[in-house]
């Protein structure tokens, strides 16, 4: 009777092991992703965020004839760089 407690007990935590084991796994594989995928995002962001100083350093040096477009181009462009970064900083 007490062999059968044991056996039993120790299937029990086997399970149990092989539960955790398999959740540890998938928690590897799903950070491992979300790793790969911020770091995808920042290349992107990086490059956007160099257009914009591009930009900006474009209007200063033609601020008289700067039109409207561009200046809304480069607000637009700067809001879109905020979206990103706060997506990223959820992701890490």
């Amino acid at each position: 009777m007490k062999n059968d407690i044991t056996e039993t007990a120790k299937i029990e935590i086997e399970k149990i092991v092989e539960q955790v084991k398999q959740e540890r796994d998938e928690m590897i594989l799903k950070a491992h992703l979300f790793k790969a995928e911020a770091k995808d995002e920042w290349a992107k962001v990086d490059k956007e965020w160099e257009h914009l100083k591009s930009k900006s350093e474009q209007v200063g040096k033609e601020a008289k004839g700067a039109s409207g477009d561009v200046s809304a181009a480069a607000k637009l462009l700067g809001e879109e760089i905020i979206k990103s970064f706060k997506r990223i900083r959820k992701t890490l």
